[in-house]
């Protein structure tokens, strides 16, 4: 049997020393960290060589938008590579991204182990949870990221004029899409930590909800950052969806709580406490 530690969560075996109330030293945190980032990246290589066999496909799925911005604009639109190595570059990078996507069960499980790490068996059930409720998230968010990509291409081009030709740089344009799609696809994944953190009682409900300015500021200042200024749309398609997910956590939470604490109030009343 696992030995448990004086707080009473059971000791995962092989893994990191505990003091007597359970606690890592912060050696040990940065160890922790370590396995769980090579572990993570490991998984990321691994999809990522799967990867650059899709990057052609990939490819001409970027190149769609660009292609209907010069049918709609009436004007020349196309992909540049300025440099020899850039149509090789490309591609690796989109093979990088396909295998942090594909490989996201791994990373994001990694993730939850080291912020949770020496879960008691019924607090397991919540991993489950996590990952069942995370990857279809970060999946959704990925997709929403492209849903909106072309919206976004075609009003940024939509100030060319038709007697100019518009040369875009592939790499500054991959770079763009990348930040846009995996960074709405983690922003989707971002409400089930708050949920997941609340039902392990490392955050309550109160605290939660008490947060909803700043937590709104932060959703805005995301969604500024992952779409062009120029674009106030988007910004409010991806910031109204995140909102939402942001409420439903509370509202999850809240309930948590509620249950929680009616338990303990009817084992007070059982105990005479």
């Amino acid at each position: 049997m696992a030995s448990t530690t004086a707080s009473g969560r059971a000791k995962r075996p092989g893994g990191p020393k505990k003091d007597a109330e359970g606690r890592m030293s912060l050696g040990q945190h940065l160890i922790e960290l370590r396995n769980r980032l090579f572990k993570a990246v490991i998984a990321v290589a691994a999809c990522a060589i799967g990867g650059w066999f899709l990057t052609p496909f990939v490819l001409d799925a970027l190149r769609q938008p660009v292609t209907q911005l010069a049918e709609v604009g009436g004007h020349t639109a196309e992909l540049n590579f300025p440099m020899i190595t850039g149509a090789f570059d490309l591609r690796l990078q989109i093979a990088i991204t396909i295998g942090i996507v594909i490989s996201s069960p791994v990373w994001l499980y990694q993730v939850w182990a080291f912020i949770v790490p020496a879960l008691v068996r019924r607090e397991k059930q919540y991993v489950f949870g996590f990952l069942g409720t995370a990857i279809p998230l970060f999946f959704a968010g990925c997709w929403f990221g492209w849903y909106v990509l072309p919206h976004i291409v075609g009003i940024l081009g939509s100030f060319v004029s038709q007697q100019d030709t518009s040369i875009v740089d592939a790499k500054a344009y991959y770079d763009f899409v990348i930040k846009l799609i995996v960074a709405v696809g983690i922003a989707f994944v971002l409400p089930v930590f708050l949920v997941l953190l609340n039902f392990v009682g490392v955050l309550s409900a109160s605290s939660i909800i008490k947060s909803w300015r700043v937590a709104i500021l932060c959703i805005l200042v995301f969604c500024a950052i992952v779409t062009p200024s120029a674009d106030v749309i988007s910004m409010f398609l991806l910031a109204i969806p995140m909102t939402v997910l942001y409420i439903a956590a509370c509202f999850v939470t809240w309930i948590h709580d509620r249950r929680v604490a009616k338990k303990q109030a009817k084992l007070d009343e059982e105990y005479g406490l």
